[in-house]
């Protein structure tokens, strides 16, 4: 088990705030970055499974061939794909139970849940195909194209890194200015997280977690980053309090360069993550003792990512649910966040007991 550190705490703390905001109207929502930044932890937790990638493909001890590099990633892949079926099947279950259990057949449609019951032939093979996704279950098929692809960035990078920048910028601006996006079916429309935009922060995790190239020029330079990051975090901290954002009518063709744009990761809410990340950089270090097992709890979700994400979307939904029932109020909402934290804590703690089981661990000949 790893010690707690830097990029677990902080994925950890992307995970728990990600179970907030996947809650609307949670009294607990108004305390989350999002408030005070036109980013949120979608860029954040994307970032960080580039950093956490770069540990994959570089080892010190070992440097895999292309063919066993290619093979564990698309192994990744495989599992997260199979994450994403399993807490879909999840979720359509809880939607059906609820809408049965209270009497409200609307409730099927919930997070574009409709087409699986009224069309389900199409709906399911579109599950299956990723083509159709239910809101605030996402993110993972996001996971899923980065991860299939970074055999292919490993490999540039292993080339050149600053060819892999290059490359990246190149898709992400092209993007940007064409409107590309993978398509949805059997509900035309298209992904909620585009790939081609959000491989481009995926890929600076990947490439700042490196030692040399952009990640060692930038590790040089970065009190001067640090300190030309504060205007451009005040500067989102004052458009999320007076909710600002440019209108489509105002701004000239390409639009989305100048719009924040979620979808298509749009340059504002880019730089003001990265301008963030310069900002708190090393700043886990300066935690205080007090905040020792607060900083326990997080780096332990973040080992255990993929788990407490399946684990923290499964009860978001029924948090939803839950407070469309009985109501908000801050003793619903306490329980409810209290409940889901300890929760996603026991997940984490399972998985890592399984893996420190002997059943966990792997065999030897």
């Amino acid at each position: 088990m790893r010690a707690p550190n830097e990029i677990d705490f902080w994925r950890g703390f992307a995970l728990v705030t990600i179970f907030i905001n996947h809650v609307p109207g949670l009294i607990y929502e108004r305390f989350t970055a999002r408030n005070v930044s036109i980013s949120d932890s979608a860029e954040l937790f994307v970032f960080l499974a580039g950093w956490s990638l770069r540990y994959v493909v570089e080892r010190e001890d070992e440097r895999m061939s292309a063919a066993g590099l290619a093979f564990r990633l698309f192994g990744r892949a495989v599992t997260i794909y199979l994450a994403q079926i399993v807490i879909t099947m999840f979720a359509l279950a809880i939607i059906a139970g609820a809408a049965l259990w209270i009497d409200q057949p609307f409730l099927l449609d919930w997070h574009n849940a409709g087409p699986v019951f009224q069309d389900p032939t199409q709906a399911h093979i579109g599950l299956v195909l990723l083509s159709h996704q239910l809101g605030y279950f996402n993110i993972l098929p996001l996971y899923v194209v980065l991860m299939a692809a970074a055999p292919v960035l490993a490999l540039l990078d292993r080339l050149s890194p600053w060819a892999l920048l290059i490359v990246s910028f190149v898709v992400w601006a092209y993007a940007l200015t064409t409107g590309a996006n993978l398509p949805t079916w059997p509900v035309e429309g298209h992904w909620f997280f585009d790939p081609l935009a959000w491989q481009f922060v995926f890929v600076l995790g990947f490439l700042i977690a490196r030692t040399d190239g952009p990640g060692g020029v930038l590790r040089r330079r970065l009190p001067v980053l640090r300190f030309s990051a504060i205007p451009v975090v005040l500067a989102g901290v004052a458009a999320a309090w007076t909710v600002w954002s440019p209108s489509p009518a105002a701004v000239p063709e390409p639009k989305l360069v100048f719009m924040f744009d979620k979808t298509y990761l749009s340059p504002a809410r880019l730089i003001q993550f990265l301008s963030l990340t310069a900002l708190f950089a090393g700043g886990w270090r300066l935690l205080p003792g007090a905040a020792a097992p607060a900083s326990g709890y997080l780096s332990m979700l973040g080992r255990n990512s993929l788990n407490v994400f399946c684990v923290a979307s499964v009860l978001s939904l029924c948090a939803q649910i839950g407070r469309f029932i009985y109501g908000g109020g801050i003793v619903v909402d306490t329980s409810m966040l209290l409940v889901g934290l300890v929760i996603m804590g026991l997940s984490a703690w399972i998985s890592e007991w399984r893996a420190r089981s002997p059943a966990g661990s792997p065999q030897r000949a």
